[in-house]
Formats: structure tokens, C-alpha cells, sequence
């Protein structure tokens, strides 16, 4: 599977991004998909996680209560609304696709080109 992540930029502190992934290749559906996200001089992380079904989401600590994960299988494309954006969120965004859903890189096999999101304080 073919991913495109979209929708990277600069924001002020307390501002909002919507970050996309389309995908294209094999079945969407048959995914669990994720985002990830490396800040310069750091290790990659993992951000959120969402299941095949779309019924499971799962978030990172640090996120969780300000990003929310989402999925399209009509568009097939999968979705990071990031609100109430920090510095700290300042990394490239990567999304990912694999299955079953996982927390860690390895779990995933397809990965997005990723996307920059610069907050500014």
C-alpha cells in the first residue's frame, strides 16, 4: 500500500492542524493505521493508532484529549485533528499502516513520505 500524508504546516501555539493519509494499493480496510512522529534530534514515537474496524483508537499520553484519529474508508485516508497544538508538537508527521494495530514502528510495514508541523510559541 501506497501512502500520502498531508496537511503539515505552521501554527501558533493553541492552534489547530488536520493532518491526511490517503492510501492506495491494497485494501484500505485491511489495515490498522497509525501516526508517528519525529521530533529533530529524537527517536520516532508513537502518536495514535486506530483499528481496521475504525472501532479502536488508541493515543499517546501526550496527546490524548487534544488529537483525535480518524478513518475514511470510503476515501480511503486517515485523518489527525491536532488541537490546542504546543512546541512541543513541533516533529515530522508519518503515518503508517499495518495489522493488527500496534504501538510500536516495527508493528507497522507501509509508511507515509511524512509531513512537518512547526508550532510556534
Amino acid at each position: 500500500v501506497q501512502l500520502q500524508a498531508s496537511g503539515g504546516g505552521l501554527v501558533q501555539y493553541g492552534g489547530s492542524l488536520r493532518l491526511s493519509c490517503a492510501a492506495s494499493g491494497r485494501t484500505f480496510s485491511g489495515y490498522a493505521m497509525a501516526w508517528f512522529r519525529q521530533a529533530p534530534g529524537k527517536e520516532r514515537e508513537f502518536v495514535a493508532a486506530i483499528s481496521r474496524s475504525g472501532g479502536s483508537t488508541t493515543y499517546a499520553d501526550s496527546v490524548k484529549g487534544r488529537f483525535t484519529i480518524s478513518r475514511d474508508g470510503a476515501k480511503n485516508t486517515v485523518y489527525l485533528q491536532m488541537n490546542s497544538l504546543k512546541p512541543e508538537d513541533t516533529a515530522v508527521y508519518y503515518c503508517a499502516a499495518g495489522s493488527p494495530v500496534g504501538l510500536s514502528s516495527s508493528d507497522y510495514d507501509y509508511w507515509g513520505q511524512g509531513t512537518l508541523v512547526t508550532v510556534s510559541s
